[in-house]
């Protein structure tokens, strides 16, 4: 199982939010990279960069830091308003070895399937749920959409890669939402990588004994963890072991 530190970016810096909430921000660094740096030398082989002005403006702005992120040596997973297939191949020409489309997604089926089959394993779909349902544009507006449909029909349409985060535990330190994620397992015919509330080691070590049940479960997104001083890279890559 890959453990992916994130690296959320609101107005140039590193941030994080609670609960996908703009007025719930702490700012932990000025520059972006520095956590990165620090990232790449404890092992991480992915680093998960999500571009939070991308989100709530609806096209990423910060591709410049994306650019200096990857020239350190890392695969980055790259999201934030990847509304355009435009903006998701500019994304890769910025050094993406990933990039992650949620809101458009969503909305637009075939917009999906076009994605999916230009970009196969380089694409991943974000599913960001609140109570269950499909939350879109920076997790501003809710769906009618079921968290599991989506993650279905993704898959059926040839995603390879879900993340799904559970909004309700995102930043807040709690662990994930193990129903959700193993109803989303369950109905996911593709990779999964879990996101939101992961507080630490014991939580990675967990998320590697369910992959034993769910071989679907690729990864796990770790941040404000990381920030808070809670664990650190070397730990959670050791965790993540599947034993």
């Amino acid at each position: 199982m890959i453990v992916y530190p994130a690296i959320d970016i609101r107005g140039g810096r590193c941030v994080r939010l609670s609960q996908g909430r703009d007025d719930a921000r702490t700012h932990y660094y000025e520059d972006p990279v520095e956590p990165a740096v620090q990232f790449t030398q404890a092992g991480a082989e992915w680093i998960h960069v999500v571009d939070l002005d991308g989100a709530f403006g609806g096209a990423p702005l910060n591709l410049a830091i994306l650019r200096r992120i990857a020239a350190l040596g890392p695969k980055i997973q790259f999201g934030g308003g990847m509304r355009e297939r435009s903006l998701a191949e500019s994304a890769f020409e910025a050094g993406a070895s990933r990039v992650v489309i949620g809101t458009r997604a969503a909305t637009d089926p075939a917009f999906l399937r076009e994605m999916a089959k230009a970009h196969g394993p380089r694409l991943a779909v974000g599913i960001d749920a609140k109570d269950g349902l499909v939350a879109v544009k920076g997790w501003t507006a809710v769906t009618a959409l079921k968290a599991t449909e989506f993650a279905q029909e993704a898959g059926n349409l040839g995603v390879s890669t879900v993340i799904y985060t559970d909004i309700a535990t995102d930043g807040m330190l709690t662990g994930p939402n193990w129903k959700s994620l193993e109803e989303v397992l369950q109905a996911c015919p593709c990779g999964v990588i879990a996101s939101g509330g992961v507080a630490g080691v014991e939580d990675v070590a967990r998320l590697a004994a369910l992959s034993k049940a769910y071989p679907n479960l690729v990864g796990a997104i770790v941040g404000k963890a990381l920030y808070e001083g809670r664990c650190d890279v070397a730990g959670l890559l050791q965790a993540a072991k599947v034993r």
